[in-house]
Formats: C-alpha cells, sequence, structure tokens
C-alpha cells in the first residue's frame, strides 16, 4: 500500500506541482485548500505525512500542526511546512507547534521527495 500524504496550500499551482511531484514519486496524494480544509479531510481519513503552507486563509500552518498534533492518531505523524518564510522565529513556532521539518519555496522536486523519503520510514 502506498503511503498517503496531504498538502494544505491556498495556491492551487503549488498544490499541483506538489501533487504531482508526490504521485510520480509513488505516493498517494490529498489535497486541502486551506488548514480548516485539511482538518477536516484528516479526521475521515488515514494520512500518513502533512505537507503544509504556513500562511493561508482561514486557518494557517501553525494553527493546523497544532490542531493535528491534538489528535491522538497524529501526534507522531511527520509534519513539513512547505513555505516561502525563512525567519529563524518562525522556524521556532513551527518546530514549538509540532513541525518535523521546513522546506523553503520554491522547491525543487527531488529536493521535496528526498525529504519525504526522510521522514516518511
Amino acid at each position: 500500500m502506498s503511503k498517503i500524504i496531504m498538502t494544505a496550500d491556498d495556491s492551487a499551482s503549488i498544490r499541483q506541482m506538489v501533487g504531482f511531484t508526490l504521485k510520480q514519486a509513488g505516493y498517494d496524494v490529498i489535497e486541502a485548500v486551506d488548514g480548516r480544509d485539511a482538518l477536516s479531510k484528516i479526521t475521515n481519513s488515514t494520512i500518513h505525512m502533512l505537507l503544509t503552507d504556513l500562511n493561508m486563509p482561514n486557518m494557517d500552518g501553525i494553527e493546523l500542526i497544532k490542531q493535528v498534533r491534538a489528535l491522538p492518531d497524529y501526534r507522531f505523524m511527520p509534519i513539513i511546512l512547505l513555505t516561502t518564510e525563512s525567519q529563524a522565529e518562525k522556524k521556532q513556532e513551527g518546530k514549538a507547534a509540532g513541525a518535523t521539518g521546513w522546506i523553503i519555496k520554491p522547491f525543487k522536486p527531488d529536493q521535496l521527495v528526498g525529504v519525504v523519503k526522510k521522514v516518511l520510514k
């Protein structure tokens, strides 16, 4: 069974690029348009990893991570922030919320797949 990765990003082009990259690498992908959408989909699915943007409407990536970490089934699931933000304080905020890692956009497809393979054992 292939691993299922959720990608939460308010940019359709980013969701499309991430989805295409991950599907090419053999993963199943569930897309969410923001944190609230991701949270509603996660509670009804089995997800092995979450890739989330930081800045999104309705619920940002930090709040999404906190909410997901509060769910018993997802306390230890890998969560990667995929964002244009690179400030140390934002990274610290993400780590404090429970993020496993951080990828800066724009990303290289092989970099994304490499990180996914590393954290999704």
